[in-house]
């Protein structure tokens, strides 16, 4: 197994050190190939670094006690941040001394610094936020841009349907995964003109298996590997997507622990209601990825938990084992090749 080293933004997110720090320890026990570079508060990481002799050698910290804040906007942190945690873990995959870095600190920040930092592919207009959401199928569909632009052109969204396939193939292991435009109709006429102008791009690519538009109510269905839309749409459907699970967690596990009847059935189907659970769970999809860049970036969830940053972790260990950026690129090459032939 190829050794791998990972920068680790430790200061961001809302729980800081106290979720990033142990994800760290777990994730270096699990991956004798694996070494995080912890980068943050040295007074607010070494307490709660692990003492076991097998990864001691295996994690460094470099000191910074200068932090993004959520309420920092995108320019601000770029201009004022340059001492900042998360500035400091994408420079040293920027300088190769990390093959990916992860942070679950500000979104805008982390676009804005990772895209002048690290550049884009040959190709690439936008680097894009793509995450994984639940599906009724054995695997996950995934979802880009989840934020990272707002606004896209159609060539901008062909470029994300490129990249989302490589993804799924990447991590999924997927075979020519099949890739839809989110659009509030199925029907060649609906949509608006970005919308169709993209599916008309994607329709002349033969290297991309393109399967037509898709409504939101198909999002969970499994019946498409990679959902493509702007940044607006798909930061809006990961949000309500997260609230809805949330709800049903909570509405599910407050029933079942109300009256004899429920309680009694609990006991009776436990291990299935829990299997149910734990797929509805969005900490089991967490980390989202920046592709389009020179580098590995992957973004976890604010709110990420030790159990839920540990899986962006995991996210980012795939992704640098299999080289995304260079596999994205190659495609890319490819087909821009058999556009001007």
């Amino acid at each position: 197994m190829q050794n791998l080293t990972l920068a680790l933004d430790a200061m961001g997110g809302d729980f800081g050190p106290q979720a990033s720090v142990p994800a760290a320890m777990q994730a270096l026990r699990q991956n004798p190939f694996l070494k995080i570079i912890l980068v943050g508060d040295q007074s607010k990481i070494k307490p709660l670094i692990s003492s076991s002799q097998n990864i001691s050698s295996r994690f460094e910290i470099i000191h910074t006690d200068e932090v993004v804040t959520m309420s920092d906007r995108p320019a601000q942190a770029l201009r004022n941040r340059k001492h900042s945690s998360m500035r400091k873990a994408i420079e040293l995959v920027r300088d190769k001394q990390a093959n990916a870095c992860l942070s679950a600190g500000n979104t805008g920040a982390l676009m804005a610094m990772s895209k002048v930092l690290l550049k884009t592919l040959p190709g690439v207009d936008r680097p894009a936020l793509i995450g994984r959401l639940p599906t009724t199928s054995s695997k996950p569909v995934y979802v880009l841009d989840l934020g990272a632009n707002i606004s896209c052109d159609s060539e901008t969204l062909f470029q994300f349907a490129v990249m989302g396939s490589v993804v799924c193939e990447v991590v999924e292991k997927t075979v020519s995964p099949s890739v839809s435009l989110l659009n509030v109709g199925i029907e060649e006429i609906k949509g608006n003109d970005l919308v169709q102008q993209a599916g008309l791009l994607l329709q002349q690519s033969p290297q991309v298996n393109y399967r037509g538009f898709i409504e939101g109510n198909e999002i969970y269905s499994g019946c498409s590997d990679v959902i493509v839309c702007d940044g607006f749409v798909g930061n809006i459907t990961l949000k309500t997507s997260e609230g809805i699970a949330k709800f049903l967690i909570n509405d599910l596990k407050s029933r079942m622990a109300q009256g004899w009847f429920a309680k009694t059935l609990s006991k009776l189907i436990g291990s299935k209601i829990q299997t149910v659970l734990t797929q509805m769970n969005p900490d089991q999809y967490n980390g989202a990825s920046l592709v389009g860049l020179r580098g590995i970036v992957v973004k976890s969830h604010g709110n990420a938990d030790e159990h839920a940053f540990l899986n962006a972790i995991n996210l980012a260990v795939t992704e640098a084992q299999r080289q995304l950026p260079e596999l994205i690129c190659e495609r890319l090459e490819s087909i821009l090749l058999d556009i001007r032939s």
